[in-house]
C-alpha cells in the first residue's frame, strides 16, 4: 500500500515512525514533512491546501490511502474534495468531512452540538462585533477566571483565560473589534470556567463504531508549575493516573457515545480521529472542545503505545469495519518532553544546528520543527523544535529518561520544561 501523510510537526514524525512499521506499507510519502519524517519516507513539497496538488500527485504515485495529520485541510473541505472528483474518490481519507470538521473549525458550532446531545460541557454564550457591549455585560457577570475563545481555528493560540475582569473586557474588544485573530475572531465565545484537571481522550471512529486509544495529558503553558503564556504543547503523558477504569466508563457514556451517536444522527459522516479536550471536576468529565484529528504533543506519547498495526486501524475506520479490529496497546507509561526555540511562543529565530542526535539512547526522537539545509545538517525550523518519547514503568522513570536525553540534544536558545507529569505524581 502506498501511503500519503499530510503534515510537517511532531504529530506527522510520530504517524510516520508508526506507519513505517506496518507489513502492509509499500511507500510512504509526507508532505510536506521535516528532517525526522524524511527517515520514515519521501518527504514531498506540496503546500497542504493545494489540493490540486495533491490530486495530482496521489495519482502519479498510485496512493491507496490519505491520512490528514493537521486541522487545516479538514476544515478547509480535502475529504469533500476527494469524494466530489471520480478519479480520487475511491481513495479513502482518514479525517472528517468538512460537516465533521467543524466540530473543530467553530467553537460556537461545537458548544452547540454539545448542548444539543446533551453532552456535558461548560456554560457558555457566543457574541459577534455588533454584540459587543452584550459581551461586556455577560462577563461582567461571571466570576473569575475568565474564558474567551476564538470561534474558528487560531493556531493553538485562540483562548485566553485571564483573572482580571477589565483585562477580560479588553480582550474581548482585541478580539471582535480589532481582529486579533483575524477572521478566526469574527465571533468570540466566552465560557464559564471550569476547575479541574485538564487531559485528552482520542476516539478513532468510521461513523459507526468507535475504539477508545490511550488516554493522554499535555502541558501547554510554557513555563514550569503552568506558568507563562499558553503554548502549542511543552509535553504528554501517557497513562493519566486519574483516568482509571471508574472515569473513563463516564467519559464513555456520557461523551463518547453521544459525540458519536449526536453525529450519526445530525447526518454528520465522520472517518478519522476525534480528539476530546475533558476537564475532569471533581470526578466528573466536561468537554473543552473536540478536534477533529490527533493532538501534539498527546500523540507522541500515544501512537508508541499502540503495538498493533496502525494501517489495519486505518483500514477498518476507511472501510466501516473498525469495530472487528483490535488494538493492542503497551501496559507502560510514556512522557514526551518538548524541546522548543528560544522566544518561543512569541517570536523565535529558526536555522540553529541541532547537534549529538545520534547520542541519544533509550528514547524516541520525533521532529516537530525541523529541516534539513544544503550542507546536510539538521537545523530549527519552529517553535516548537524536537519532541522526546521515552517509556517507564512509572511517570518518574519515563520523564527521567526523556529529561537525560533533553540535556543531550543541543541547539541554540533551547528550552524545555523539567516538571512534565510533576502533577501526576502522588
Amino acid at each position: 500500500m502506498n501511503i500519503l501523510l499530510l503534515g510537517s510537526g511532531g504529530r506527522e514524525h510520530a504517524l510516520a515512525w508508526k506507519i513505517k512499521q506496518s507489513k502492509k506499507l509499500n511507500k510512504l510519502y509526507i508532505a510536506p514533512g521535516n528532517a525526522g519524517t524524511a527517515l520514515c519516507g519521501t518527504n514531498v513539497s506540496i503546500d497542504l491546501n493545494d489540493f490540486e496538488k495533491i490530486k495530482s500527485f496521489v495519482l502519479e504515485e498510485n496512493i491507496s490511502m490519505l491520512i490528514v495529520g493537521p486541522e487545516t485541510p479538514l476544515v478547509e473541505g480535502i475529504h469533500d474534495f476527494f469524494l466530489a472528483d471520480k478519479t480520487i474518490q475511491h481513495i479513502p481519507v482518514i479525517g472528517p468531512q468538512k460537516a465533521g470538521a467543524m466540530l473543530e473549525g467553530s467553537k460556537d458550532f461545537s458548544k452547540k452540538f454539545m448542548l444539543k446531545h446533551g453532552i456535558p460541557t461548560a456554560a457558555y454564550k457566543t457574541f459577534t462585533k455588533s454584540q459587543l457591549r452584550d459581551g461586556v455585560v455577560f462577563i461582567n457577570s461571571l466570576e473569575p477566571p475568565y474564558v474567551l475563545k476564538a470561534d474558528g481555528l487560531a493556531a493553538g493560540k485562540g483562548v485566553i483565560i485571564t483573572e482580571n475582569q477589565g483585562e477580560a473586557v479588553q480582550i474581548l474588544n482585541y478580539m471582535l473589534a480589532d481582529a486579533m485573530f483575524g477572521e478566526a475572531s469574527s465571533k468570540v465565545v466566552i465560557e464559564e470556567y471550569l476547575n479541574g484537571i485538564e487531559l485528552s481522550v482520542f476516539v478513532a471512529t468510521d461513523g459507526n463504531s468507535y475504539k477508545i486509544l490511550p488516554v493522554a495529558k499535555d502541558y501547554k503553558r510554557i513555563g514550569e508549575g503552568d506558568s507563562g503564556p499558553n503554548t502549542g504543547g511543552m509535553g504528554s503523558v501517557s497513562h493519566v493516573p486519574f483516568a482509571d477504569k471508574a472515569f473513563m466508563q463516564k467519559v464513555e457514556q456520557k461523551i463518547v457515545i453521544p459525540t458519536i451517536n449526536g453525529l450519526k444522527n445530525d447526518g454528520i459522516p465522520y472517518k478519522g480521529f476525534i480528539f476530546i479536550g475533558l476537564m475532569n471536576v471533581k470526578g466528573e468529565p466536561y468537554v473543552i472542545e473536540y478536534n477533529a484529528r490527533l493532538g501534539d504533543p498527546e500523540t507522541e506519547t500515544v501512537i508508541p503505545r499502540i503495538k498493533s498495526d496502525i494501517i489495519d486501524l486505518f483500514e477498518g475506520i476507511a472501510n466501516g469495519n473498525l469495530a472487528e479490529k483490535e488494538i493492542v496497546f503497551d501496559e507502560r507509561t510514556a512522557v514526551c518532553v518538548m524541546l522548543v526555540a528560544n522566544g518561543y511562543p512569541e517570536a523565535y529565530e529558526k536555522g540553529k544546528l541541532i547537534k549529538n542526535l545520534d547520542n541519544v539512547t533509550d528514547s524516541i526522537v520525533f521532529h516537530a520543527g525541523t529541516k534539513t539545509d544544503t550542507n546536510g545538517n539538521i537545523i530549527t525550523n519552529g517553535g516548537r523544535v524536537i519532541a522526546i518519547t521515552s517509556f517507564g514503568n512509572t511517570i518518574e522513570e519515563a520523564k527521567t529518561i526523556s529529561l537525560k536525553n533533553a540535556e543531550i540534544i543541543d541547539f541554540e536558545g533551547k528550552y524545555y520544561r523539567k516538571d512534565i507529569g510533576k502533577d501526576l505524581v502522588i
